[in-house]
């Protein structure tokens, strides 16, 4: 089957259908549909309190739509729970960072890969074999890919907790990464960072998406219009929980209703310079 766009729909991952979701009286997104295609860097962006991390929220697990279905290559996931959704292959970073300080670098992003762990309780427990070999592929992969690419070879063994926000930052994205998923969720990755911090940020993005190693499909929430716009494919627009639209940069940046609901004159100009 070819979708509308002319891709498969095979080239699917990520599909929400008519999602709908409340806080008692409070409607936090309405009738939401959206499909994300393999190798997508496919941004979500809208006013504050517009519904983008509520959306995430339903796709990674940690809420349950009151209506619709989220789909994730092409199976319903709608009864599983958040440490189901990562085996699968969705990971995501936090709109406030979520480490754990008093751990170092190193230790949080082994976190990222208990999914992976394959040995059982007594070769565990006495750390032999299987274990140790496995102790060791993991720890190789977290420091020559993981590592490599978040350039934090010189904080690895610190504690989160004493690291610049900027740095914390890149921890949790190491974390998700470490998850070796086939869609990450970045919930405003860019919030909080200077400009320097903003391009590694963006870099690393891009590398995860485009890179040879990684090539992840990436659900991005995001503020930073500039960024927004030079790096996404797609762009999702959402005002009060409702969906203004879905197309490109180039759509988005000329539509009316998303002019007058989020972007306004002075943003789009921004992005156009």
């Amino acid at each position: 089957m070819i979708a509308e766009n002319g891709a498969k729909d095979s080239d699917i991952l990520l599909e929400l259908e008519d999602i709908h979701m409340a806080f008692g009286k409070v409607i936090a997104i309405v009738g939401v549909s959206l499909k994300i295609r393999k190798g997508e860097i496919h941004s979500v962006i809208g006013p504050n309190g517009a519904g983008k991390t509520v959306m995430m929220n339903c796709v990674n697990g940690l809420y349950r739509p009151q209506q619709g279905n989220i789909f994730f290559k092409g199976e319903k996931i709608n009864h599983l729970k958040p440490y189901e959704r990562a085996k699968l292959g969705i990971s995501r970073t936090f709109q406030k960072v979520e480490v754990f300080g008093g751990m170092t670098v190193l230790d949080n992003i082994r976190l990222g890969r208990h999914i992976h762990l394959k040995s059982g309780i007594v070769s565990g427990s006495l750390y032999m074999g299987k274990t140790a070999r496995e102790e060791i592929e993991h720890r190789k992969f977290i420091e020559e890919e993981i590592i490599d690419l978040l350039e934090i070879e010189h904080i690895r063994n610190k504690p989160v907790g004493m690291l610049p926000y900027g740095l914390q930052k890149r921890v949790e994205l190491g974390r998700a990464l470490a998850l070796e998923p086939e869609l990450l969720i970045l919930d405003e990755p860019l919030a909080g960072l200077n400009l320097e911090e903003v391009e590694d940020m963006a870099r690393f993005i891009l590398d995860v998406n485009e890179g040879k190693r990684w090539q992840v499909t990436c659900l991005l929430v995001e503020h930073d219009m500039g960024v927004v716009m030079d790096l996404s494919d797609k762009i999702f627009v959402l005002n009060f929980g409702n969906t203004i639209m879905d197309g490109t940069p180039e759509d988005v940046q000329s539509n009316p209703e998303v002019i007058k609901a989020y972007l306004g004159e002075e943003d789009l100009y921004a992005t156009r310079r």
